[in-house]
């Protein structure tokens, strides 16, 4: 497939953007517990005790990730959050749900790194004039994501999240790519994905018909790269590879012109 100069990236967000690399997610699980159960209590709202609240969450979670694997569309945590507890008779803000949603997902947020002049590199791309975003595969709320990639000084580089949670299909379904395109006004044919997947990531961007990069990772260690994907072992390699790869394509440019 015949592709355009590269005007857009789209980046995968765990392990690609944000480095989990192999996590405890019942520790992390337990950690949220905690905070969420002294969260309420502090407010005065209904609360089990806490060994009934973290296996009565527990249960929960494991059910509606069940059912999302199985159905291939993420539910929204917050909404579950909201539901679970007004049934329970916690009364709470909006402001005090996102609050509530944070301290869920904090203790797995903080696990995540970032390559320390990730915020350079993303600077050099959007002054080579590509737009950014991310599609990311979550049934984390978009308001605790936008607060972590606040925190770590990233939110206002991507003018465009995709987040499956919000929509009818996830990753590996290429329509996700072809709405991410669309939101970021570029064509398929002139967009790179980063991501860390070879599944869920490589291949279904290839069929859409961007480009796509495959960031090493412990997701993907001794796996072979796809004949048309490139590879990187850091994001920091992203603006000289494209520059490279936009100097082939300007005189193909130059000719239809």
């Amino acid at each position: 497939m015949a592709h355009d100069e590269i005007r857009a990236v789209l980046f995968d967000l765990g392990d690609t953007l944000l480095e989990f690399g192999p996590v405890n997610k019942t520790k992390a699980f337990l950690a949220g517990a905690k905070s969420t159960h002294a969260f309420l209590k502090d407010h005065g709202q209904p609360v089990s005790c806490f060994a009934w609240y973290f296996l009565r969450n527990l249960v929960r979670l494991r059910t509606k990730y069940l059912i999302a694997n199985l159905t291939r569309k993420d539910f929204d945590s917050l909404q579950v959050l909201q539901k679970v507890g007004g049934g329970l008779g916690v009364k709470l803000s909006p402001e005090q749900w996102e609050q509530f949603a944070w301290l869920w997902y904090e203790s797995l947020g903080h696990c995540a790194r970032i390559e320390v002049d990730l915020a350079r590199t993303l600077d050099t791309l959007k002054r080579m004039g590509l737009k950014l975003g991310i599609v990311s595969n979550t049934f984390v709320n978009r308001s605790s994501l936008e607060r972590q990639l606040r925190e770590l000084g990233l939110l206002d580089f991507f003018s465009v999240q995709v987040y499956s949670y919000e929509l009818h299909v996830r990753k590996p379904s290429p329509e996700i790519f072809r709405i991410a395109a669309d939101k970021i006004g570029e064509r398929a044919q002139s967009v790179l994905f980063v991501g860390d997947r070879i599944d869920n990531d490589i291949r279904p961007a290839l069929a859409s018909g961007m480009r796509a990069a495959l960031k090493e990772a412990y997701t993907n260690e001794g796996r072979k790269t796809p004949d048309t994907a490139l590879r990187i072992c850091r994001l920091a390699e992203l603006p000289a590879l494209i520059e490279r790869i936009n100097a082939t394509q300007a005189p193909a440019a130059s000719m239809q012109t």
